[in-house]
């Protein structure tokens, strides 16, 4: 009987443990002579048979077929090192029986099966807990509907379970997670020292290479994107995204040396052996269980050193600088030229599809009468060029070279906006920035320029993409829509004052010999009489406008002189360099550009100056492109905070008056037609049969009164939801930007002023823009001169 309980241990199929029978407990038939007791004492054993039995059955399955090299060491651990303990154990015990040793052996040779049973005891707990991982890891074929396992879950769940009350159970859990993270080194030393993906287990790793339809990459260089659900919770969000971008990195570098064979470039003169032994020795250091602390700093070392010795060269901060101005000055309309340019060329286009402004009042709703307007790529594309193409006719010939420019034509382009495409740019999570884009209100401004959802937005090629994501390049998108929706709005609303036949009595009335006669003088007193009825109708439409553009005019100089403005000088003092122009609350203009020097010859100067003035100046400190990386989206983060593109009331009541006003003048200029045409009738005689002027007045009276009421209500309802915002910033207690609800940054180690410990450090504190009381200070001074009030209607008669 010995002998059988020993076999069956081992793996053995036994009749004395039969498989068809229940898991805690024996077979009646086989051994009919063990007393009740003797069988509770083998039910034991028999639990410990069967779990062995299944445990090697279950992790040969798992090593042979799991898609997860993690797992896979994970499984051959246990079946090696644990389950090789267990069968050792059983041979210990066989040979102590047979050279009859006193602790098992008793008197006349009895083995007492309590002393079996006991022995093997403490080996229950833990082949259970190996089966639970086993089963964790692979469950059974009736839970078929169950995700596989990837290596990340595996890591964190035996993490958690070290974290346990038993030695010995915790003694096999440290072992179990030093094979799988032994593992999962393996596979990050590839990437972080080749920029080579694994080749086993490559679809495991939290890096994978993303399809070309996210990416406007060219095919030599490939897309990477990070899937935070493959990544263990050890790896910080800040050294993951420092992972992605050293291995992206290397594989640039090897695509280039791969294109140019026969001249490598000068930025690529680095020895890849000695950076290789470097970087090992930081892997040396990590020691498993993996520290999340040790694992940053060794991956900040790695990042360090590769920024010094290739990435210097590859991605300089002049290249970087140059992007970052092209950005600010066009997506974020610091040429105010451009916003100009691009809005009337973009109406221009609008005229030559024969769809006038004044038209669009007779179907009611201006974006009801814009959703008939097909609008092709060719001339969204071609307003772009034709507006790039007016930049270059303002510059003189005594002007220095746009360099500026010339390179936003070639990066810039306006496009069709396709929702699906915006859609799977922010849901790649490559950048590390999606979780801003989800932030931003949903509230459309792409459409306020063309009938269709336009997005003027920038092509980033390699090495750029280092830099520059997509979800950032997006969120500039967002911004230029929201601004250029303002701008818009301000030009037209200025533009109502260019119709001199609306403001003045126009033609000069008759004079002698005609105006003597009684006939002259009933003309002259007819006309007098209907232009002064014309102004005193129009004087409250004139109110509408001037409060209108003023609202418009301050939250738009709020939004690009304190917030914009601010933010890119602090930041450009941040990166190393003097701010390029003073603190302005307008968009700048081509004269403000003829006396702006280039970013790559102010980093020249800069660098001069530091070294002829060393010892009047502050050390400067040269940061690294992961390092700007992380700092601009930092700062982009905080811009759109204050740009209050993450208050979804503020953005609705912003586009509820953008469409108000543009319906609004729409109908001023229908009427402005109606009443030239009624002039013609009556003065001159020319008279249309087939059209009734009076009536259609009439009707666009009763249209632009009610166009009035929305505009106003737009008004009072966006001076309200600042309020709001003033209130929810500063009345509760909470900050104006709180950066604590971005899981993907640790925004609560820079909450701090800029004169802090982390400022110190180097690390980018974001520059907190004036609140809103200032704004709603220059709203509320605007209301008390009358700009804002409503005006009186009168009637038309």
């Amino acid at each position: 009987m010995l002998h059988e309980i020993l076999l069956s241990l081992s793996g053995q199929p036994s009749p004395l443990f039969e498989t068809h029978a229940e898991e805690d407990a024996v077979s009646e038939d086989a051994f009919p002579l063990l007393s009740p007791p003797e069988k509770a004492l083998l039910a034991s054993l028999a639990r410990l048979s069967r779990l062995h039995a299944k445990l090697r059955a279950h992790t040969a399955l798992i090593s042979s077929s799991h898609h997860s090299v993690i797992c896979r060491a994970v499984s051959t651990a246990i079946n090696t090192q644990h389950i090789g303990k267990f069968q050792r154990k059983i041979l210990e015990v066989e040979k102590s029986i047979l050279v009859e040793d006193s602790e098992y052996v008793g008197g006349y040779g009895i083995v007492p099966l309590s002393t079996m049973v006991g022995e093997f005891s403490p080996w229950t707990r833990r082949l259970e807990w190996l089966w639970e991982i086993a089963q964790f890891i692979l469950p059974d074929h009736k839970k078929t509907n169950n995700q596989a396992c990837t290596g990340a879950a595996l890591i964190d769940y035996l993490r958690a379970e070290s974290q346990t009350g038993y030695i010995d159970i915790g003694e096999m859990a440290l072992h179990l997670i030093s094979a799988a993270e032994t593992a999962w080194m393996r596979q990050l030393s590839t990437w972080l020292l080749y920029g080579n993906l694994p080749v086993l287990g490559k679809g495991d790793f939290f890096i994978q290479e993303g399809s070309m339809a996210e990416s406007n990459h060219a095919p030599a260089v490939a897309h990477f994107v990070l899937r935070t659900n493959l990544q263990p919770k050890f790896v910080s969000p800040d050294t993951a995204l420092s992972i992605l971008f050293i291995g992206k990195t290397l594989n640039l570098i090897k695509a280039k040396r791969n294109v140019s064979t026969t001249s490598p470039p000068t930025g690529l003169l680095t020895t890849p052996v000695t950076l290789h032994g470097e970087h090992i020795e930081h892997f040396a250091t990590l020691k498993s269980p993996i520290s999340t602390a040790k694992l940053s700093n060794s991956i900040n070392s790695i990042r360090l050193s590769l920024s010094q010795s290739t990435l210097s060269k590859l991605l300089p901060l002049p290249k970087i600088l140059e992007i970052l101005a092209v950005l600010h000055d066009f997506l974020l309309l610091r040429r105010g030229e451009f916003a100009s340019a691009l809005v009337s060329h973009a109406d221009a286009r609008l005229l030559e599809r024969h769809r006038r402004p004044g038209t669009l009042a007779s179907k009611g709703k201006i974006s009801e009468g814009l959703q008939g307007l097909s609008i092709k790529e060719g001339d969204v594309a071609n307003a772009l060029s034709q507006a790039l193409a007016e930049l270059y006719a303002l510059q003189n010939e005594e002007d220095p070279v746009d360099d500026e420019l010339d390179l936003a034509r070639s990066l810039l382009q306006l496009s069709m906006n396709d929702t699906r495409k915006s859609h799977s740019a922010a849901a790649t999570p490559s950048a590390g920035g999606s979780d801003h884009v989800t932030n931003i209100s949903d509230i459309p401004f792409d459409d306020l320029l063309f009938p269709s959802p336009t997005a003027l937005s920038a092509q980033v090629h390699p090495p750029l993409d280092l830099f520059l994501s997509a979800s950032d390049v997006l969120i500039y998108s967002k911004i230029h829509s929201y601004l250029l929706g303002i701008r818009r709005a301000q030009l037209h609303l200025g533009d109502l004052w260019k119709h001199t036949f609306l403001r003045k009595i126009h033609p000069s009335p008759l004079g002698p010999p005609r105006s003597n006669s009684k006939f002259g003088q009933n003309k002259l007193r007819a006309g007098r009489q209907r232009d002064n009825t014309r102004t005193r109708q129009m004087r409250p439409v004139w109110a509408t406008c001037s409060a209108s553009l003023f609202v418009l005019s301050e939250v738009g100089s709020f939004f690009q002189g304190e917030v914009i403005n601010g933010s890119w000088q602090h930041f450009r003092e941040w990166i190393g360099g003097a701010p390029t122009s003073s603190t302005n609350s307008r968009p700048g203009t081509s004269s403000s550009s003829k006396s702006k020097l280039s970013y790559n010859s102010i980093a020249s100067e800069e660098m001069s100056e530091a070294s002829l003035d060393r010892s009047t100046q502050l050390p400067r400190t040269q940061h690294d492109p992961e390092t700007l990386t992380v700092a601009h989206r930092r700062y982009l983060f905080t811009m759109v905070q204050a740009l209050f593109l993450t208050e979804r009331p503020f953005t609705k009541a912003l586009r509820f008056l953008l469409t108000s006003v543009d319906h609004f003048i729409a109908l001023v200029v229908r009427l402005e037609s109606i009443q030239r045409n009624m002039d013609l009738e009556t003065d001159e005689g020319v008279v249309d049969s087939l059209v009734d002027y009076a009536g259609e007045e009439k009707e666009v009276w009763q249209a632009l009164s009610a166009a009035r009421g929305e505009v106003e209500t737009g008004i009072k309802v966006l001076v309200a939801r600042l309020k709001d915002i003033d209130d929810s910033r500063s009345g509760e207690g909470r900050t104006m930007f709180d950066m604590s609800k971005i899981p993907r940054e640790n925004w609560s180690m820079y909450q701090q002023n800029a004169t802090g410990t982390e400022a110190n450090m180097g690390h980018y504190v974001p520059r907190k823009a004036a609140g809103v009381d200032r704004l709603l200070m220059k709203l509320d001074f605007g209301n008390a001169n009358g700009s804002i009030g409503p005006a009186a209607f009168v009637s038309s008669g």
